[in-house]
Formats: structure tokens, C-alpha cells, sequence
């Protein structure tokens, strides 16, 4: 286990992705992995009020196996708010105070161990949204707050703007990051740095990219995500999967868990998320945790991509 920042909690150091629960992943499959996925010693899970094909699904799916198998206390839940479409994609007060209280409902607990703001909302005054978050915190709905989707002078605002009035601080900070996606290196780092946030990064594989499955003369089937991931390709993907399968083959490991070990080795990086559609793409990402890169790999998959 890993300490999640500031926030005092341990947590496995691979946070599972609910995106795909409700919508590539059925009710049963979604059970399927979550059950994989605390067996092997999982303790994190990470979903949102808008995913995916149905608002709310993910939650309620994740809900529902908590309830049936009994293990709430054995779980870090971590949901948000703000994304989606329609009247909820923002960060109205009352948005926010209506939707943290029907994820709880569909997730069927009693508080939120860590709420996002999903995406920023520059409509709404940046205060109003930060003391509707605190107000959740004082009720004791949610314990600990994140921030995703802000640019950093919209981070560093917010930021700010907490420790200036005294309202509970956002801590974890989830970004896009992965090996072939490194514009956080230069943009949100140093303001993590900062603030001394615990970062997990958000499509850990580059829509399954960087799971070695899409190849140079391949074609773009079998998933939504296939045409994106193939894209990479075109962006020099090519040099990081033959750094991938290098240093693979030297630990006997899947491509896509090195790629995720190569995240837990960069600095504030406490757990990347990624999602598993069935229990064999599950078997591909859990040996993450247990590899340790050499400093040398590391700076071989980092100069792949050009970083």
C-alpha cells in the first residue's frame, strides 16, 4: 500500500478504473474484475457521477457490489462531479450538493472517501464552487477533495484561493499522464509540487495504447478506444512500444504493466488508474505494483517519447 498524499489514506498502488463498468463491461463482467481485483489486493476504485453510456451506472454497479460482497470498509471509493452532459456538467453549489448526495445513494455509502471536481467550470465564481465543496467536507458526505481537468493557473487559483479563506484544500490531483502523454511534466508538476498534492494519473495507458495491442500495420478494431490508441501511432508511438517490449521481456512482464510502473516511478505519482473490461485484461496491469524499474529502464522508456 501506498499513503495517498495528505489525505491518510492507504491505498493499493493501481486505483481501478470504473469508466468501463456499465458500458464496455456488464453488470456481471464489472463484478467479474472487481472481484479479480480485490482478491489480488485492490483497494481503490475510481468512478464519477457521469459514467458512462447511463449517468450514474458505474456508481450504481460499484454500489451494488459493495452491498453484495460486504467490503466497504476494505475500499478507498473515489467519485466526482461536474462531467457528463446536460444541467450537472458544472460546478453549481447546488450541483454539487445534489449530485455528491446521489452518488452516495447509488453507491450505497455513507461518505465519499475522496470527490473530484471533474472539469473546470469558469462560469460559476470560483469560490461558490470551493465552499460548496467544503460544505460536504464539514457534513462529513465527503472526506477528502480532488481536482481534475484544470489548467494550472485555474489550479493555483483555487488552490489559493482554500488556504486564503480557510475552506478544506483539493489534495490529489488527476491528470492526464502516461508515456506518451508528458505535458503534465511541464505544466501541473510544479503546481503539485507546490501544493504537496498526490497525484494519479487518468488514462494510464493512453485509451489501452500503450497495452502493446495496437502495433505498426495493425488496424484499428475490437474497442471504442482502438482509433484513438492507433492514433499514437502517428505521434511516434512506434519508439515506445519497442522501449516497452525491452524492458518486458527483461522482467518476463506485460507492456502494460510496465508502462504503469514507469508512472509509479515519477515523482508525485501515487497510484495510476487504469480500467479493465474482464479479468484477463486485469491479469495484464496487476503486476504492476510488484515491478521495480531500474533507473536505467526508467530513463530508457522516458527518452522513447521524448522526454
Amino acid at each position: 500500500m501506498r499513503r495517498l498524499g495528505r489525505t491518510g489514506l492507504d491505498v493499493f498502488p493501481l486505483c481501478l478504473g470504473g469508466n468501463v463498468f456499465g458500458w464496455t463491461a456488464d453488470e456481471s463482467d464489472s463484478f467479474a474484475v472487481l472481484d479479480a481485483y480485490r482478491a489480488a489486493g485492490g483497494n481503490f476504485v475510481d468512478t464519477a457521477n457521469s459514467y458512462l453510456v447511463e449517468h450514474g451506472r458505474s456508481e450504481s454497479i460499484i454500489g451494488a457490489w459493495l452491498a453484495d460482497r460486504g467490503c466497504r470498509e476494505e475500499f478507498v471509493i473515489a467519485t466526482k462531479v461536474g462531467g457528463g452532459h446536460g444541467d450537472t456538467r458544472n460546478l453549481r453549489p447546488e450541483t454539487i450538493a445534489s449530485e455528491a448526495r446521489a452518488s452516495l445513494g447509488r453507491l450505497g455509502i455513507e461518505r465519499i472517501d475522496l470527490y473530484y471536481a471533474h472539469f473546470d467550470d469558469s462560469d460559476t465564481p470560483l469560490e461558490e464552487s470551493l465552499r460548496a465543496f467544503d460544505e460536504l467536507v464539514g457534513e462529513g458526505l465527503v472526506a477528502n477533495l480532488g481536482a481534475s481537468n484544470y489548467s494550472p493557473a485555474r489550479l493555483t487559483a483555487a488552490l489559493e484561493l482554500q488556504r486564503e479563506l480557510g475552506l478544506a484544500e483539493f489534495t490529489v490531483l488527476q491528470p492526464l499522464y502516461n508515456l506518451v502523454e508528458r505535458e503534465f511534466e511541464q505544466t501541473l508538476l510544479p503546481v503539485a509540487e507546490r501544493f504537496d498534492l498526490a497525484v494519479l494519473p487518468y488514462y494510464a495507458l493512453a485509451s489501452g495504447f500503450l497495452t502493446g495491442k495496437y502495433r505498426p500495420g495493425g488496424e484499428a478494431t475490437g474497442s471504442p478506444r482502438a482509433q484513438a490508441a492507433s492514433e499514437y501511432l502517428e505521434r511516434g508511438g512506434g519508439a515506445v512500444l519497442e522501449a516497452l517490449d525491452e524492458v518486458a521481456a527483461a522482467h518476463d512482464a506485460p507492456v502494460a504493466a510496465v508502462a504503469l510502473a514507469w508512472l509509479l516511478a515519477r515523482p508525485r505519482v501515487t497510484a495510476p488508474i487504469a480500467s479493465a473490461r474482464s479479468t484477463g485484461q486485469l491479469e495484464e496491469i496487476l503486476p504492476a505494483p510488484s515491478l521495480t524499474l531500474t533507473a536505467a529502464e526508467v530513463e530508457r522508456l522516458s527518452g522513447s517519447a521524448g522526454g
